[in-house]
């Protein structure tokens, strides 16, 4: 739709049919989650356009329930396929705009009714009218019983929002993801912040294990000739043998580009089957262009090629086919940074950019920094801590970078993935002007902080260690924690030296002594008081390293020394 209303922007006269294969045009599909929970009320809110409408504005022929089954490129027509008739329609300028298609993964029982996506409005729909069907039956009956149940299969972006939703129904939820963490795209030290978010709200997680079968909980009834399934609670099966009873499933695992149509027409497809446009939007046939989800763009950082199935990229792709349809300059397209955001309850998680796992498979050498500043100054009620992690090349320019929050990440991400377009590096984020009171942050904002610090790691004036590297660190150094010893006794690494920061500098003899010509290993809470430290001991000859991001990165790659000191407690 933002190509039709484009081309109609620059060329009153042209004749432009929408087909749509489905009931809707122009809807807001990425509101779908929040008509689920009700904080979007109206449905009618989700419908930004109907065909009425775009005809009376921008003179468009928008045709529903038409689908394109064939396209000539020999002859410029396209087959179209209605509930009544099918009937062949002439192109001068062909755009295709077929999206993505849910993944379905191999679980036994995904086509029972008590299963179902979140992508299209008719999803949304039953879902809704599945939940409300749920709470009105319990609302009827005892009021004391337990909530319906729902699984959330994929902890993806579109799965956290399901299971936000669900969960403000009052419903209680089961999160299944096959990777090892929450929001696989999230780098693994800080997605144990949103697992606690989401535990915090009884949100029931089974990380590293899939959905393998899905069956009534209840024996088909036998009628005779008929078998009558039911369709109440089933039984989800899990890959690690655990079993959840559940009222609903929700299954969110990813989506693959819908470019079957492209296929049998003979255009070129990516190796992930993405259809292949150049900086134009134009497919290898010079009269057919193709925008959105179904088609293969550039990532930004690795120079890989795929889909990116995200709404931003795809508006704007939409304007460049039509621009470059009606003969207009167009700016090529840019390789996409993949920016992305999402609310889990009160917690917000962004990323832009490579993450640390895409840098490796990519063989791209890079610093990893950390840092957990507050949104706002900190002597102003109400900062809350934005814990940051970001890439650097050796060279200083930036890679990407990821958030987690309760206040101003967004506008963290944002300033960040400007900078990644604009290819900035450390230095310019420690130059960045950006606006200070002490309401909305710091005269020393946090992307200037995250500056700061990558410039010391990069420059050698603070090296580092990271979380990751715990068992060589164990192995071969001295460990030097910097904390309090209220801080150190509420836990700490087995073995480690606890000398608070304020004392370095009169028990340096302590620390050589603990050494042994050892090199150190310094830490703290969040990595700001072992700088310090760092900075002192190297002055002093000392070999020494600072732990990125401090305790708090250290405990969230290594959660089994947080269940060690209560363990000891």
């Amino acid at each position: 739709m933002s190509a039709a209303a484009r081309a109609r922007r620059l060329d009153e006269h042209a004749d432009i049919v929408v087909l749509e294969q489905g009931d809707f045009v122009s809807f807001a599909n990425c509101g779908l989650p929040y008509h689920l929970s009700g904080e979007i009320d109206r449905r009618d809110s989700l419908l930004l356009h109907t065909p009425a409408t775009l005809a009376s504005t921008l003179n468009l022929d928008v045709r529903t329930g038409h689908r394109v089954t064939a396209i000539d490129r020999d002859a410029r027509e396209v087959t179209v396929q209605t509930a009544e008739r099918t009937y062949r329609l002439p192109y001068d300028a062909l755009l295709l705009a077929p999206g993505a298609t849910a993944v379905r993964p191999p679980v036994e029982g995904l086509d029972h009714p008590a299963v179902h996506a979140l992508r299209v409005v008719p999803d949304v729909d039953a879902l809704r009218a599945t939940v409300d069907g749920l709470l009105a039956s319990r609302d009827d009956g005892d009021r004391a019983a337990e909530p319906p149940t729902a699984v959330v299969v994929g902890a993806g972006f579109i799965g956290l929002e399901a299971v936000e939703a669900l969960a403000a129904r009052g419903l209680q939820v089961h999160l299944v993801e096959l990777a090892d963490h929450v929001l696989p795209p999230l780098d693994a030290e800080l997605a144990p912040l949103l697992a606690e978010e989401l535990a915090s709200h009884g949100v029931r997680l089974h990380l590293g294990a899939g959905a393998r079968k899905i069956r009534p909980a209840a024996e088909a009834a036998d009628y005779g000739e008929e078998t009558v399934r039911p369709a109440g609670p089933v039984v989800v099966t899990l890959s690690d043998g655990d079993e959840v009873t559940a009222d609903l499933v929700v299954v969110n695992v990813g989506v693959r580009p819908a470019s079957a149509l492209a296929r049998e027409a003979g255009l070129d497809l990516g190796p992930s089957g993405a259809i292949r446009v150049d900086g134009d939007q134009r497919t290898s046939d010079p009269h057919i262009w193709a925008v959105g989800d179904a088609v293969e763009v550039v990532q930004a950082v690795t120079g890989a090629t795929g889909p990116v199935p995200l709404a931003g990229p795809a508006n704007r792709q939409g304007r460049r086919a039509a621009d470059s349809i009606c003969g207009r300059r167009t700016t090529p397209q840019a390789p996409v940074l993949g920016t992305a955001i999402v609310r889990v309850f009160g917690l917000t998680a962004a990323v832009t950019g490579a993450n640390q796992a895409t840098l490796r498979r990519a063989g791209i050498d890079h610093e990893v920094v950390h840092v957990h500043p507050g949104h706002h100054a900190g002597y102003y009620p109400g900062a809350e801590q934005i814990h940051i992690v970001a890439s650097f090349a050796p060279d200083g320019s930036l890679l990407g970078a990821q958030a987690v929050g309760r206040a101003g990440v967004d506008k963290r991400i944002d300033v960040l993935a400007t900078a990644l377009r604009a290819g900035m590096g450390a230095d310019d984020l420690a130059e960045l002007e950006l606006a200070y009171s002490p309401p909305f942050g710091s005269a020393k904002d946090p992307v200037n902080m995250l500056g700061f610090v990558a410039q010391n790691v990069l420059d050698r004036t603070m090296p580092q260690w990271q979380a990751w590297e715990l068992d060589e660190v164990r192995e071969g150094t001295l460990v030097l924690d910097v904390r309090s010893r209220g801080e150190f006794a509420a836990g700490h690494l087995d073995g480690a030296l606890n000398i608070p920061h304020t004392e370095l500098r009169d028990r340096l003899d302590e620390v050589r002594d603990a050494a042994g010509g050892r090199p150190v290993s310094v830490h703290c809470a969040s990595g700001v008081r072992s700088y310090l430290a760092t900075r002192i001991l190297r002055g002093e000859g000392v070999d020494a390293r600072n732990l990125s991001g401090g305790w708090l990165t250290l405990t969230a790659v290594h959660p089994e020394l947080l269940e060690d000191v209560a363990v000891r407690a």
